[in-house]
Formats: structure tokens, sequence, C-alpha cells
């Protein structure tokens, strides 16, 4: 069950590596940023359009980097469509405690959030294991804070 399950995940993460959705720079944006992780060559720019009422009406990236890195950038921006800005810094900090901390507690997160979008994100919750990957998972959701917060670059080092 344990070995069917990690070949789905690693499934997903590799279709999204490959095959990765809204990325494109995003005409009109009202916040982006940009992302750069020197460790892995990761560099990437998040573009949102924030509407007057805080929801997140779309949000896409652009650049280049390893599948890890690509394929959380895809994921994100498929789940971050729809929430609000609140929601959205809600699961990045969720998504930092996942690929950091043995204990995070899937339970009350899914409590608070989005089932499936939880769900989603524990597919690439496995890279705690191998810390050196941790900041290509989380360097779109660093990157996206940064857009929301204030803007300009944000780095992994």
């Amino acid at each position: 069950m344990f070995e069917d399950l990690r070949d789905l995940y690693q499934e997903v993460i590799l279709d999204h590596g490959k095959n990765p959705r809204n990325c494109h720079p995003l005409e009109g944006a009202s916040h982006m940023a940009h992302g750069n992780n020197p460790m892995c060559g990761d560099t990437l720019d998040v573009f949102l359009k924030v509407d007057d009422a805080g929801s997140i009406a779309d949000v896409s990236f652009f650049g280049r980097g390893c599948a890890i890195s690509v394929a959380s950038a895809s994921m994100m921006t498929e789940i971050l469509k729809g929430k609000t800005v609140a929601e959205a810094q809600k699961l990045s900090d969720d998504f930092q405690s996942m690929c950091t901390k043995d204990d995070f507690d899937f339970e009350g997160a899914t409590d608070e959030l989005d089932e499936d979008a939880i769900e989603r994100l524990q597919m690439l919750s496995g890279v705690k294991e191998f810390p050196v990957r941790v900041k290509c998972a989380t360097l779109a959701w660093h990157t996206m804070t940064a857009a929301v917060v204030d803007g300009g670059e944000v780095t992994t080092e």
C-alpha cells in the first residue's frame, strides 16, 4: 500500500514537473516577486491577480528549475486560485511546516483549510527526508508570500 501511494505521489510530481500548469507571465498582475535558489539553480517569478476583496483571481509562475521546484510551483498555482490572500499565506506556512517538521498536524490543518489542498501538498512533503531539496519545494511558496507582502526578490540562501 505504501509503495503504491509513493508511486502515485512520484507520478503526480513528475507530471507537474514535465507539464507545468499556469507556467507563463501573467498580464495585468497586481503582485509579483522573483525567487532564486542558487543551490539548485531554480529561478522563477510568481504573478498574482488579487481582486478588491482580497481573493486570488489568477496566479501563474514563469521560470526554470528542477522537477521538484517546477512541480511545487505548478501545484501551488492550481491550489491558490480562488483563495484569499490570508488563506494563501496560511497554506504557505503549513507547507513550510510539512516540509520541515516530522510532527506536522495534518488533521489540524485540514480543519482550517481545504482538505484537498493539504492532501495535494502532502505529496511534496517527502522532501523533508532530503534537506537540500526542501529549498526546491518551498521556493515558489516563499516567492508567492513575498509577492503579496511587498514584492521584490527572495532567495533560499
